[in-house]
């Protein structure tokens, strides 16, 4: 383990693939999809408890508003990072993501369902401008954290982190809450197709081995690199068991952050 974790850690660290403007894009969809989704649900949703460990609906729409609240302004950015690093330093642990997203949910404990959902709808716009106005030089640098993904700890750019992974977050979580209630998730090849194709290129070139993929769904779409595995599944699935939410066998078994 400890020799997996060095040399991937001493690797070039991990940049977004997405042209920052279709970044963009993405985002603003995806959190027009969260409120939709959120207004959908009734009273007795709220407490579903979700594929997330110790997190009901509730809970993850918790962590949801705090991310886009972190990236609403520069300054509460850093004040969120900052709070996640003092509770790592007391608790002894290393500073991860999952330590931010778990304060996310601390601070919005409070709030009400109608609460949360204003928030979002307040907080959205500032959030999708926030990444925009991010600059290059800061989209490049890399983040002085590492993150453990699939066993391994890596290194990524802060671009990596605002362009790709702060748009599949809410999309996860969203799976999650509708996996959890029961309503049927809102899927388009332009907006949810886009993602999961983002996801398999990624995929392939963590796992490096020739294969042949058919996605199932309005997500879905066939890529391959020659022989090699075939696999055939719904998009949302794999997506789902790329993150850890599902058995994995053969090349699923490479993970890929959410």
């Amino acid at each position: 383990m400890s020799a997996e974790v060095v040399n991937r850690s001493q690797a070039a660290p991990r940049v977004s693939s997405l042209d920052h403007r279709a970044a963009e894009h993405l985002a603003a969809t995806e959190f027009a999809r969260g409120a939709e989704l959120l207004d959908r649900l009734e009273p007795r949703h709220w407490s579903a408890q979700t594929a997330n460990t110790d997190w009901d609906v509730r809970a993850t729409a918790g962590h949801m508003v705090g991310m886009i609240e972190m990236m609403s302004s520069l300054r509460k950015l850093i004040r969120q990072q900052m709070t996640a690093q003092r509770a790592a330093r007391r608790s002894g642990a290393p500073v991860s993501i999952d330590e931010l997203t778990a304060l996310q949910v601390r601070l919005n404990a409070t709030l009400t369902p109608a609460d949360l959902i204003a928030k979002w709808r307040a907080l959205a716009p500032k959030a999708v401008r926030g990444r925009r106005r991010m600059p290059a030089f800061l989209r490049n640098r890399t983040m002085p954290e590492l993150q453990l993904v699939g066993g391994r700890l890596e290194a990524w750019t802060f671009g990596y982190l605002f362009d790709v992974i702060l748009t599949r977050d809410p999309f996860m979580h969203r799976l999650d809450i509708n996996e959890a209630t029961g309503l049927p998730p809102h899927v388009t090849p332009e907006h949810e197709g886009r993602i999961v194709d983002n996801v398999v290129r990624e995929w392939a070139d963590r796992h490096g081995k020739p294969y042949s993929l058919e996605l199932t769904g309005p997500a879905g779409g066939v890529w391959g690199t020659g022989d090699g595995e075939r696999i055939r599944l719904d998009a949302l699935d794999f997506c789902r068991i790329l993150s850890g939410r599902g058995p994995a066998t053969g090349l699923l078994t490479t993970a890929v952050p959410f």
